[in-house]
């Protein structure tokens, strides 16, 4: 993508990967202080040993916003963005895992409210250091049609 991308310019189908992330038990300990969440399946070891897991999982919130936060790398001044849409922890992230995300241009349409914009759905895979998608949404982007 250019600097601008309108949105003509998204193409149903286009996919890019980012860089990965190592998910650390500082992670961990400091979204919990961020969100108040000290649910023990994030921080205490002994309790996870005797769960289905069988050790400590990263938050959802944090794979979420780790993630998202991956795809950043590429700011188009022409969109922002409209919010998520069907958001589902598909499977746990571990002290260790490395996560990246996959991002692949579902579907677009003419914004019904503001003239002169379209919506953009990017699908959004979190995906681990596996390829087995871990977490995965739809991310709505409002973008600016060509003048």
């Amino acid at each position: 993508m250019s600097d601008h991308t309108y949105f003509e310019d998204y193409d149903i189908g286009t996919t890019r990967t980012t860089y990965g992330r190592t998910m650390t038990e500082t992670d961990i300990v400091v979204h919990a202080g961020h969100t108040g969440d000290f649910y023990p399946h994030h921080l205490d070891a002994e309790f996870m040993k005797t769960q289905e897991f069988g050790q400590r999982i990263a938050h959802g919130t944090m794979v979420f916003a780790i993630g998202v936060g991956l795809t950043a790398s590429q700011i188009n001044p022409v969109a922002f963005s409209y919010g998520y849409d069907k958001l589902r922890f598909v499977k746990p992230v571990f002290i260790g895992d490395t996560i990246r995300t996959r991002l692949t241009i579902a579907r677009k349409a003419l914004d019904p409210k503001r003239v002169g914009f379209g919506r953009v759905w990017e699908l959004t895979e979190v995906l681990n250091q596996r390829s087995e998608v871990v977490l995965a949404c739809e991310h709505i982007y409002m973008v600016q049609c060509r003048p």
